[in-house]
């Protein structure tokens, strides 16, 4: 202002005029963008390239100014990319864990210098993230980093990582998968989304300072997810993992399908979680905080507002008084503006009624924040939620219908609880299938706190001890052999099955016995009532005949599994180990019977076969012993509050057995998946099924529950074609044909199952008599999603 600065406090003060501007907050970020020309190139090798025959793509800011350009990578740049990057492998794993533990830690003071550039660059591309998350992110890797070798043992890195995002996850979720990837040893290319690339330009840039050897954090940008999917084929890409939304994610499953290259995935975005308020909560709290989370913060979910109805009259009033006066938001279109009108139209016309700051405009791409009351919980505002300022309200009478209403949602993301009373706050985290659940507070972010997708949400851990292991892979195993994409019409995988028979029961005893397949706890024929011979190594005569089980087997086998499931996992451990003892019991008392089978059809000796068997009940044992051992725990939090981390199963786990040691490898993988409170739908090895067969007469005196454990044998791709159309099952391993593991990588994606995958050869396979620690731990890891539950305090 003209002349402020002859007058006096005291008139400035009478007067409230305006001080002098401050600086551009951005002055920064623009220099280094003004730096580059705001044009940036590519991140490889620890330098920026700019071929000069690439297209690039322009980012704009919420006003629409342009910020700048980024280039996108072709094929030529891909294969520079994965070359330097194997080459940054070597350097970067040849490091002692301090070495690399420095370099992380020197990178925290690199951003105490460069700190405000990194944070006005994230505001400026609306990919939110604060340089004191990312020192908070660095200084709980470094440690790991340093840690690696003394308390993770046996394990060792992928190799080549490449971290994908989509366009509208934020840097905070990139860096969740970049910097833990680093602290174990891999090197990284990064497939950022166009809010992330800028900020994630810069920080490898930053990175080569604080010391980070060339090539071990590369990062190449794109138009689209389709980059990531053309990284993925390069053969000396290890592993892939992706953040973002899910339709991005499921693109990349399809488009990397037959590769050999195992794929994680996070939909972080868009998924819709549960905001429950008891009548126990201080209310205003809770209305400050659901409103800050609907309305004012970047959403990246949906909430869906959970009252309960004796409380529900003073919430609405606390509602409006809070609304009131509140400015319109932006929607991104008039397509969006389209959607939520129509969202909020059959709202009202399934009864529900508005609380609105103001009356919405006829036209534009304006929308007051808006509450819809008594919502319905099958409305497509609460089931699939439209881009735009809407809160669905619904109303609970008990803790029970709290936690039906916060499972109805097919996404597990997270949940938030309001109330003072911390055992009924428990009680409903641990019955939320979600994988990170606050109590009295929302959308906390602390990178020692592991959390898994439950249900639609997600393949893998993320955060914690537990998020380290998607890096490594245990020392005793060898790297997956990558494959090629097979040309195949997926509608017809497992349309062809074996011929079937079916024998004569009445036949004399001579004839080859008839077995009998396990659903439900009764051993039983297929639907069909058919079976297929099972021939003798040599071929030259039948020694038995297998039910040939089909889709209906499959459903019935689930029905019977998910109606079990529940109760199994509330078992106490001790009550699960001794299950599993009584189990290794049963198969000791049947090993000749077990070993006959066995030695029959594979063609061993009588003594190899028994030797099997004594394995597979030491096997039994080892897993009833992990039961009561790995429990999760608290969390050591940098603020005020405490931390629960605890593992859960799965649900139903379909099982397709390899060959290779068929009742060793089948009793590892029951034992595992029991163990952990899961329930299995077992189809044995196509080669050999008589050993699992056979297990079925064990299984029948075990006091294992009726439908826990079921064995259908039958056409293994039919199978496989039918375990993963099935949307109650929850995971799926599988050893088979390479054809079989690119139909389900493409297939299981709506829901989202968590995929184990192996392709074997007719001899080929893992060894099942391995005692190291680490390849029971990974087969535990495999069998459990993590839970954390955050409880503040004052």
């Amino acid at each position: 202002m003209a002349g402020s600065a002859t007058k006096t406090v005291y008139e400035i003060f009478q007067s409230m005029e305006h001080g002098p501007a401050a600086p551009s907050s951005t002055a920064t970020a623009q220099a280094w963008l003004d730096h580059h020309s705001r044009s940036l190139g590519l991140f490889i090798d620890g330098k920026f390239e700019r071929p000069a025959d690439r297209r690039s793509h322009s980012l704009s800011d919420s006003k629409g100014t342009v910020v700048c350009s980024t280039t996108l990578a072709k094929e030529d740049d891909i294969s520079q990319c994965a070359s330097s990057s194997v080459n940054g492998y070597k350097a970067w794993s040849s490091l002692t864990c301090f070495q690399r533990a420095k370099v992380l830690l020197r990178m925290v003071s690199v951003l105490g210098q460069h700190g405000q550039c990194v944070s006005e660059l994230c505001e400026m591309c609306e990919a939110s993230c604060s340089s004191s998350s990312l020192v908070r992110l660095l200084q709980f890797y470094s440690s790991w980093a340093q840690l690696r070798d003394t308390l993770i043992t046996s394990w060792t890195p992928l190799g080549v990582v490449e971290v994908v995002t989509s366009d509208e996850c934020s840097l905070y979720s990139l860096m969740l998968k970049v910097l833990p990837a680093l602290a174990m040893g891999n090197s990284v290319i990064v497939v950022p989304g166009r809010s992330a690339a800028p900020p994630a330009l810069l920080l490898a840039q930053l990175f080569t300072t604080a010391g980070l050897p060339a090539g071990a954090l590369n990062v190449l940008t794109g138009s689209d997810v389709t980059l990531s999917a053309k990284v993925a084929q390069n053969p000396n890409v290890s592993y892939v993992t992706y953040s973002g939304n899910k339709e991005d994610g499921v693109t990349l499953c399809q488009n990397t399908a037959g590769l050999g290259v195992p794929v994680s995935v996070s939909p972080c975005i868009g998924a819709t979680c549960p905001f429950i308020v008891f009548e126990s909560a201080d209310v205003d709290s809770a209305v400050d905080e659901v409103i800050e989370a609907a309305f004012k913060r970047k959403k990246e979910v949906h909430w869906v507002l959970c009252v309960q109805e004796s409380v529900v009259d003073g919430v609405m009033d606390r509602l409006k008084l809070r609304l009131a006066g509140m400015k319109c938001v932006s929607l991104l279109s008039d397509e969006h503006r389209a959607l939520v009108d129509a969202a909020v139209q059959e709202a009202q016309q399934q009864g529900a009624t508005l609380i609105q700051s103001s009356a919405a405009p006829p036209s534009g791409v304006q929308y007051p924040p808006t509450v819809l009351c008594n919502a319905a919980p099958s409305s497509p505002c609460v089931v699939t939620p439209t881009p735009g300022p809407l809160l669905p309200l619904m109303t609970f009478r008990s803790n029970t219908e709290a936690v039906t209403l916060g499972n109805h949602s097919p996404h597990g993301q997270a949940a938030s609880i309001w109330t003072e009373d911390l055992t009924l706050a428990l009680e409903t985290a641990n019955g939320l299938s979600v994988g990170s659940v606050w109590v009295n507070s929302h959308s906390v972010s602390d990178p020692c706190l592991p959390s898994s997708g439950h249900k639609d949400s997600g393949t893998c851990t993320d955060g914690g001890q537990e998020g380290l292991y998607q890096f490594l892979r245990p020392s005793s195993s060898t790297s997956r052999p990558r494959s090629s994409h097979v040309s195949m019409d997926y509608s017809k995988f497992g349309a062809a099955a074996s011929p079937a028979v079916f024998p004569n029961e009445s036949d004399s005893s001579s004839a080859p016995p008839v077995y009998q397949q396990f659903v439900g706890g009764k051993a039983c024929k297929s639907v069909s009532g058919s079976s297929v011979a099972v021939k003798s190594p040599g071929g030259d005569r039948v020694l038995a005949y297998c039910p040939d089980g089909g889709r209906k087997d499959v459903r019935n086998a689930v029905e019977a599994a998910i109606k079990v499931q529940p109760g199994w996992m509330k078992k106490s451990p001790t009550a699960r180990a001794q299950s599993l003892y009584s189990l290794a019991k049963g198969l000791e008392s049947k090993k000749q019977d077990v070993a006959k089978s066995m030695s029959l059809q594979t063609g061993l000796s009588t003594e190899e076969s028994g030797k099997e068997v004594d394995l597979s009940v030491s096997r039994l044992n080892v897993w009833a012993a992990y039961c009561d051992k790995i429990r999760g725990g608290s969390l050591p939090m940098p603020s005020s509050g405490s931390a629960l981390s605890f593992p859960e199963a799965l649900g139903v786990v379909g099982v397709v057995l390899p060959n290779r040691n068929p009742l060793l490898s089948m009793v590892t993988l029951l034992g595992a998946a029991v163990a952990t409170g899961n329930a299995v739908v077992m189809v044995p090895s196509q080669k050999y099924p008589l050993p699992a067969l056979a297990f079925v007469q064990v299984l029948q005196s075990s006091d294992l529950p009726a439908g826990l454990v079921n064995i259908i044998s039958g056409d293994g791709d039919q199978m496989t074609a039918a375990l993963a159309n099935h949307s109650v099952i929850k995971a799926i391993w599988y050893w088979g044909s390479a054809e079989g593991c690119q139909y389900l990588q493409h297939t299981c994606t709506n829901p989202l199952k968590t995929l184990r995958l192996f392709c074997q050869k007719d001899d080929g396979g893992m060894d099942w008599t391995q005692p190291e620690p680490a390849f029971l731990e990974e087969t535990w890891r495999n069998a459990v999603q993590w839970k954390s539950v955050w409880i503040p305090t004052a």
